[in-house]
């Protein structure tokens, strides 16, 4: 964004002081990591009262800064706009910054997925077109406004994630992004605690299609029949399916694991052999989204092939990781909830590339009053995978350590509720070229620490 900060106070229909000649190049409510002409946006919480950092986002380098109406003594000798509610002026100037906008936006929510399905869109679309896409977790309703703020005029493709707790909240990010694509990667059991159902999460992902363009695509998992029912109530949807199944728009088959990743064909809207550089069925699925999207903005099938075999994806996600035993560690620790769970232990189970198969798994989180029965169900998977060991960290990964007691395992098996060292010594004395390791826990459980931990002793 670059506008006069005149400009920004007609948007907001907000007074201000000393706005002349000052052009904004952005925003932000961080005073330490402002950006010179950025404008700062001051909140006041519980702890902290951002209005007591104005001074230094401005030695920073900040052009303007927003204040409370209600604030009492602002400064007289520095740009300021003055607001009734800090959160509503910054979702407004993104709201009408975004209308402004002439690139293609595409919005992407689900239960699993979203960041994956976010870097392989801006992979492959970023061979031919200049695209920029939601960093880190800014994909809620401060972080998403600060997205649509950074993105420069010359943008052709915005890749927006867009994540969420409860009902409402996507329906408020589509609204204010309205993508011209959308997509649902899938429906699985987080925040199954605010939503009680999957039925329930299914209906808050797609809020998504409510600020859907009019003309405006929409994609989503066929193999999930909570999301084909969904769609099936809305016949003026221009809806297409990817996933495993024939009914698919497009469909992958013949998965195989590779040293180079992931090697599949598809069929369907796309015909073809395709190779992704990650692991697991369920990094398939996301691809064929991006394949989908990829298409639909004009791209050749050989480009598509091309841009997926160089993708790069944000890390922790089926990241292949070799250790100077040569041990592979697949570092899949950036969340987890028992669908996602399910398909990387899935991927544990069918691949070949070692034959010494160890899993770690820590605590799955905001799953609700069923929370023990998820835990606890992963052991029937866990029998059929012929495994050597499993670790696993955190407290309710206890309610799996008994289960598995009781079943008299055979398999080498080790809780811990708040250390890591002790899974990383049992590992250290266990695993070498032959060892493969799935790390999975959710983002609380940081079992990141686990390939450290193993890393910084072999060196």
């Amino acid at each position: 964004m670059k506008r006069k900060l005149t400009e920004l106070a007609s948007w907001l229909e907000a007074s201000g002081q000393l706005l002349e000649d000052i052009t904004v190049t952005g925003a932000t409510i961080d005073s330490r990591n402002i950006k010179k002409g950025e404008l700062f946006i001051p909140f006041r919480g519980e702890h902290a009262n951002g209005h007591a950092y104005v001074r230094s986002a401005f030695e920073n380098g900040a052009a303007a800064s927003l204040w409370l109406s209600d604030e009492p003594n602002p400064p007289e000798d520095i740009p300021l706009l003055f607001v009734e509610d800090a959160e509503i002026a910054l979702q407004q100037l993104a709201r009408s910054y975004r209308e402004q906008l002439t690139c293609k936006v595409i919005g992407v929510t689900g239960s699993n997925g979203k960041t994956s399905t976010k870097d392989l869109l801006a992979s492959v679309l970023g061979e031919e077109f200049t695209v920029r896409k939601t960093e880190g977790n800014f994909n809620n309703e401060l972080g998403m406004p600060l997205t649509i703020l950074a993105l420069e005029e010359e943008t052709e493709v915005a890749v927006l994630e867009m994540g969420m707790s409860g009902f409402g909240e996507i329906s408020f990010l589509s609204k204010l992004a309205k993508p011209d694509i959308a997509i649902i990667t899938n429906i699985g059991e987080a925040h199954m605690q605010d939503l009680g159902s999957r039925e329930g999460i299914a209906k808050a992902k797609f809020e998504i299609i409510e600020g859907l363009s009019q003309n405006g695509t929409f994609y989503y998992d066929g193999d999930e029949p909570l999301l084909t029912a969904l769609v099936n109530q809305h016949p003026e949807l221009d809806a297409h399916a990817f996933g495993c199944g024939d009914a698919c728009d497009l469909s992958a088959k013949d998965i195989q694991v590779t040293e180079q990743g992931s090697r599949f064909t598809v069929s369907g809207q796309i015909e073809g052999h395709f190779v992704i550089p990650v692991y697991g069925e369920h990094q398939v699925k996301n691809a064929l989204a991006a394949m989908l999207v990829a298409k639909k903005l004009g791209m050749t099938e050989d480009a598509i092939r091309s841009a997926l075999l160089n993708a790069v994806l944000t890390p922790m996600r089926m990241q292949p990781v070799t250790a100077k035993s040569g041990a592979l560690f697949i570092n899949d620790a950036y969340n987890a909830a028992p669908t996602s769970l399910r398909a990387a232990l899935t991927f544990i189970g069918q691949t070949e590339l070692r034959h010494d198969k160890w899993v770690v798994l820590g605590d799955m989180l905001e799953l609700g009053q069923d929370e023990r029965h998820f835990h606890e169900s992963v052991a029937d998977q866990l029998a059929n995978l012929q495994l050597k060991g499993i670790a696993l960290y955190g407290p309710r990964m206890h309610w799996l350590y008994d289960e598995l007691l009781a079943r008299k395992t055979d398999v080498e098996l080790i809780w811990t509720e708040n250390d890591y060292a002790p899974i990383v010594g049992k590992l250290l004395e266990s695993i070498n070229d032959q060892s493969i390791i799935l790390l999975k826990g959710s983002r609380g459980m940081a079992l990141e620490n686990v390939l450290k931990g193993v890393l910084e002793t072999e060196a």
